[in-house]
């Protein structure tokens, strides 16, 4: 009889956990502009834990730190990660803010604390469920260090570590790098241009702005 009672307070409790979670993943509908709930955060954070292989955390990063490695991450990260992760970390930007959940801040503890093995098996895997793709090039889903783009992918944990430090000149050199859309690539061009003495170009129909 004491069974039978406990297995029904089991339940209960699992039900009410479950609808917990998804009144909590659906506090403001599925709008991709929401903030996810403390418990929402907190289940995901050690689902990806779990999910990450022992083994992978345990990798050390086989690339030595270097001025010149720095710079050549940098450039990698302004180019393919800013779009989300903003130039700083902090993942304000267009797209990571339009997100759900958010980019998180790569500056704050909760990644700093990650290993180099765990930051690597994330870039490399990405994460389901989220806004982050991942870039392994080998197929496989193990933090394999020997094919072509591990040596970008563990030059880029050694960035995130450095994030927390960037300087204001380091930050302005990777907007230099960041994509640019049609638009400001012809705004660049007459900058560059202007600054040589050239005489401005008139603007064609197409990059003429259309009246509203």
């Amino acid at each position: 009889m004491r069974r039978a009672t406990l297995f029904i307070i089991v339940c209960f409790a699992l039900l009410g956990l479950a609808i917990a979670i998804v009144a909590s993943v659906l506090h403001d509908g599925l709008s991709a502009k929401a903030t996810p709930s403390r418990l929402e955060t907190f289940v995901a954070r050690n689902a990806r834990h779990l999910a990450i292989p022992s083994n992978a955390r345990t990798h050390l990063n086989p690339v030595l730190d270097s001025p010149e490695l720095q710079r050549e991450a940098r450039l990698h990260f302004a180019d393919h990660c800013a779009s989300c992760h903003a130039n700083d970390g902090s993942g304000h930007t267009l797209y990571g803010d339009g997100l759900y959940p958010k980019p998180p801040d790569l500056r704050l503890q909760p990644t700093q604390d990650l290993t180099d093995g765990e930051l690597f098996w994330i870039i490399e895997n990405g994460v389901r469920f989220t806004g982050m793709p991942g870039f392994s090039s080998n197929g496989n889903h193990g933090a394999s260090e020997n094919h072509g783009g591990a040596q970008d992918t563990w030059q880029l944990v050694h960035f995130i570590r450095h994030l927390p430090h960037l300087t204001a000149g380091e930050r302005l050199e990777m907007e230099r790098y960041n994509p640019k859309g049609p638009e400001e690539r012809v705004e660049e061009q007459e900058e560059n241009e202007f600054l040589r003495g050239a005489t401005p170009q008139p603007k064609t129909d197409s990059q003429k702005e259309k009246p509203e």
